[in-house]
């Protein structure tokens, strides 16, 4: 399982859980930090990320979806 870290949350995640996580990355690294929620939920999709976020509107949005992000 691959997770995509949300601007709400330390970008020190990634490093702290790459042992259990390895191909996890934050926003930030993806230069996403400010980026309409959209253009995550597009890129979680087109790369299998798990999206990781304290945002409700991600979680809103897994009900309007596939909760698969397909």
């Amino acid at each position: 399982m691959k997770f995509l870290f949300d601007e709400n949350l330390s970008p020190h995640l990634v490093s702290a859980l790459a042992d259990l996580y390895p191909d996890s990355i934050h926003v930030r690294d993806l230069g996403l930090e400010r980026a309409e929620d959209e253009a995550g939920w597009t890129h979680a999709r087109e790369h299998d990320l798990v999206i990781v976020s304290k945002d409700a509107d991600f979680h809103q949005r897994s009900f309007v979806r596939d909760t698969r992000l397909r």
